[in-house]
């Protein structure tokens, strides 16, 4: 017979007890192993999470000032790990964009005003601004869709610029955040400044590492026109760093629109060899802005409509701007098939506002991707219609780098 004597079960308590410590102490050990990766996840996550934030950007509101009429106007700033972007509600506009030099200093390279007052009192710069309905100009404010001729007004040499007297730079939008920006939102009432159709923008700017994303959709309840695009002057020196005559220009274009004495498209499309308006390669702005060239001397320099390569609709690379004393380098991509390459011409050191801030000629450039100017009166240009049904979409992003010298 088989029997356990007292000791005999005292030593297997012991070594149960012993193996019940150890199995704890190792379960303790398994937590603290799985609590330190849990605490490695959750560091990692955060990194992560911080690294996507930076990159696409933070996004803050906050009031800018007040229309006459009583209309609040909003101010966004969006800031990635290398740019700042500052994007108003009246007029949709760009107010700032900081981003360093080669050599780390930050600065604002775009053209504007401290204050809302200063944008309130200057009716004829756009800066920054959201044009439209039709951003550029229409001839003698005229056009004609399906045989009924429409007219709007005329506000610059007895043509239509930018939509009018009240065009969308003189608005004010209504706005909501989206993840690393803002979207903008105008209704343009059937009839307003002439245009026909009840017409809805959205416009949509968000900011990714070093690019400024501005995603446009429009649709119409009637057939009409429409050609937005964004007004900003850059200066890739600095807000007040004297002119860009100094900075590199490339256009990636073979054609461009020439123009008559009031700015209006001959309907012309002649090649850019041999001209001023060839900026195939890399080429300091003012270079040639002084060459004895009639359409220069039209426009008092560069304010004129490349016709882009590629085809309308797809991204394309519009422009390339470098400027060797900073080492900016702005790059413009756009699914639009022109860009109007404006060298700042009428600025003319007129003060604004209650500060009395001024720029004088040729301190900024524009380069605004668009259809091409007085489209509706040009059947063989891309057309600027936009009927019941069909929502329009069309995308610029505004790139900034350096490069080293």
């Amino acid at each position: 017979m088989l029997t356990y004597s007292g000791e005999g079960r005292d030593i297997s308590t012991k070594v149960g007890v012993k193996t019940l410590v150890q199995n704890a102490e190792l379960s303790m050990r398994a937590k603290r192993i799985e609590g330190k990766l849990t605490m490695r996840w959750v560091k990692v996550i955060l990194l992560s999470m911080t690294t996507v934030m930076a990159a696409h950007g933070a996004v803050t509101k906050a009031v800018f000032g007040t229309t006459p009429d009583g209309k609040t106007v909003d101010i966004y700033t969006l800031k990635s790990d290398l740019v700042e972007a500052r994007i108003m509600t009246y007029g949709a506009r760009i107010v700032s964009i900081k981003t360093a030099d080669r050599n780390g200093k930050i600065a604002d390279v775009v053209l504007g005003y401290s204050a809302l007052d200063g944008y309130l009192a200057d009716s004829s710069t756009y800066f920054g601004a959201v044009v439209g309905r039709y951003g550029n100009r229409i001839a003698n404010g005229s056009f004609k869709i399906d045989g009924h001729e429409y007219h709007v007004p005329i506000n610059n040499n007895g043509q239509s610029l930018h939509g009018g007297l009240l065009g969308f730079d003189k608005l004010v939008w209504q706005a909501h955040e989206v993840a690393g920006g803002v979207e903008m939102t105008l209704v343009s009432p059937d009839g307003d400044q002439g245009y026909p159709g009840k017409l809805t923008a959205h416009v949509r700017y968000s900011l990714l590492h070093g690019a400024l994303r501005i995603d446009y959709s429009v649709s119409t309840d009637k057939t009409t026109v429409v050609n937005l695009t964004n007004h900003t002057y850059f200066n890739l020196a600095g807000d007040g760093a004297g002119t860009i005559l100094g900075e590199e220009l490339t256009l990636p274009a073979d054609h461009y629109t020439p123009v008559t004495p009031v700015l209006i498209p001959t309907g012309e499309l002649p090649s850019v060899e041999g001209t001023p308006f060839d900026f195939r390669k890399s080429t300091v702005i003012g270079a040639r802005i002084h060459d004895s060239n009639e359409q220069l001397k039209i426009a008092g320099g560069y304010d004129h409509n490349w016709v882009l390569r590629g085809n309308n609709g797809e991204p394309k690379t519009a422009a390339r701007v470098y400027d060797p004393q900073s080492g900016r380098v702005l790059t413009v991509t756009t699914t639009e098939p022109g860009v109007q390459f404006y060298s700042g011409n009428f600025l003319d050191g007129t003060k604004f506002g209650k500060a009395g801030e001024s720029h004088v000629k040729n301190s900024g450039l524009c380069l605004e991707t668009q259809h091409f100017p007085d489209s509706p009166n040009h059947p063989s240009f891309p057309t600027t219609l936009l009927k019941p049904g069909e929502t329009r979409h069309s995308t610029t992003t505004f790139t900034f780098s350096t490069h080293a010298k």
